[in-house]
């Protein structure tokens, strides 16, 4: 075989304009037969896991990078050996038409799916990274092929690239007073790391001091090299920010700091309803179903939007016009092993009881697999986090982003109440509703608010109210 023959497999957009993604598995090894549309890694994005197949046949000749690693899109993750894939009739004097022929199977051949889906067909490209522009299309061309380890340019643009590198890295040479330009790269494809960026601040420290023909008037100017931060390892631990964290922080992050939250709170007994739940897990039409006391706090809030339908709405800054949705995609956030997640109910509030606690625990068990598609994950329209279940009262929620109101479900726990004029034990709970005051008004979110409560204090409103 001739290098020719080795195709490059690059980590795709397995998203809407993700850029990077982690390696959790590997399912096969150097030397592993692989054939069209066979599995070959796991990987991690900022929404979900999903397996990765293999577009063509052949034989695993390497791994370009281990378990844990996170990737950029675009980079190639592992190298295959593929039989006859050089044509005949390629002249050897042009190698500069072998990165087209190596990207032509990938328009034809079958593309990255989310776990659990079929194969088909995605139109989706990689955003090109940012830098200066390059006055010759050649040139850009050529670097290009010199990152993606093809070759190397004939000759080096005039305007010199960005240096590659991520933002945490960036912002770790501003505060350094270190300039990216002169920083030797050490990661994959010419990317600096951290590490590099300590080694050149370390390599300014200990460099001979100027010139002795340097004049007198210059030395003032001179300045330390800043400080390198240091840890205490055996005391502390630094988890990269990554995954679902990295994803979870700048979407709580933009929406706290761009929708103006109100939350409000009201304790409700909510014994009929508990009473409602056990008479449900009896009937058959619930049988094999899970009922609990979310299923008749989501159906709650369902018809507390139907009653108040302006709750269900979100805010488009760019065209300065407030949307309101409707269908209730109702979102029900959820705690897994690689962290908070929000999936939803597509067209909640069209189903009946039994469905919506069918698609309520199938959301729950895909969600503690870990196998949420990103599908899953967009176009929610309200949300309800259940903080209950940790023993927790109540909380302030924050919006999940492009949505106007969340509700919070406190513990249910046996408490002294006023009932039919005597003080007797009753099952109460705290409720609180977040909302954007941009577009919900204090009226409308208490409206919102006071029917759910009204509706788990006495259930058969869910009759009378729907």
């Amino acid at each position: 075989m001739t290098d020719a023959s080795v195709r490059e497999f690059k980590m795709p957009d397995v998203g809407e304009g993700l850029t990077e993604a982690e390696i959790l598995k590997w399912y096969v090894q150097v030397g592993d037969t692989v054939t069209d549309g066979q599995v070959v890694c796991e990987v991690e994005t900022a929404k979900a896991a999903v397996e990765l197949p293999i577009p063509y046949d052949g034989v695993v000749r390497e791994l370009h990078f281990p378990e844990g690693t996170t990737v950029d899109v675009g980079t190639s993750i592992i190298a295959v050996e593929v039989a006859g894939a050089a044509p005949a009739g390629v002249p050897a004097q042009a190698p500069a038409a072998e990165p087209r022929a190596e990207q032509e199977p990938k328009a034809e051949g079958r593309q990255p799916v989310l776990v659990g889906y079929g194969v088909s067909t995605s139109s989706t490209k990689r955003r090109p990274r940012k830098g200066p522009e390059v006055a010759v299309a050649q040139a850009s061309t050529a670097i290009q092929t010199e990152l993606n380890g093809h070759g190397t340019p004939a000759a080096a643009p005039e305007a010199r690239p960005r240096p590659l590198a991520k933002p945490p890295v960036r912002k770790l040479a501003k505060d350094l007073g270190v300039d990216l330009a002169t920083v030797v790269p050490s990661g994959p494809d010419g990317i600096i790391t951290r590490e590099d960026v300590h080694a050149a601040v370390s390599a300014t420290a200990t460099a001979p001091s100027a010139p002795a023909a340097a004049p007198a008037a210059e030395a003032p100017v001179t300045r330390a090299p800043a400080p390198v931060p240091s840890y205490d390892t055996a005391r502390e631990t630094r988890v990269p920010v990554k995954g679902v964290r990295k994803a979870t922080a700048a979407a709580m992050v933009g929406s706290a700091f761009t929708a103006p939250h109100v939350t409000e709170f009201v304790t409700v007994d909510v014994t009929r309803t508990m009473k409602l739940v056990e008479e449900l897990k009896q009937d058959k039409e619930f049988a094999g179903l899970r009922v609990n006391p979310l299923l008749l706090i989501a159906k709650a809030l369902l018809v507390a939007i139907r009653r108040n339908p302006d709750i269900n709405a979100s805010w488009d800054e760019a065209a300065q016009e407030i949307v309101v949705k409707h269908y209730v995609n109702l979102g029900i956030a959820a705690a897994t092993p690689r962290g908070l997640i929000v999936p939803n109910i597509k067209d909640a509030h069209a189903r009946t009881l039994p469905q919506l606690a069918e698609a309520l625990g199938e959301l729950v068990a895909t969600a503690r697999e870990g196998r949420t598609s990103p599908a899953a994950m967009q176009g929610g329209t309200v949300t309800i986090t259940n903080v209950g279940v940790f023993g927790v009262d109540t909380g302030t929620p924050i919006l999940n982003p492009g949505e106007s109101a969340i509700l919070a479900v406190g513990a249910i726990k046996l408490q002294p109440w006023v009932h039919k004029g005597k003080v007797k034990p009753r099952q109460v709970t705290t409720l609180a509703l977040s909302f954007d005051h941009r577009l919900v008004d204090g009226e409308l979110g208490s409206k919102v608010l006071s029917d759910v409560a009204a509706i788990l204090e006495q259930p058969k409103r869910l009759i009378t109210w729907a």
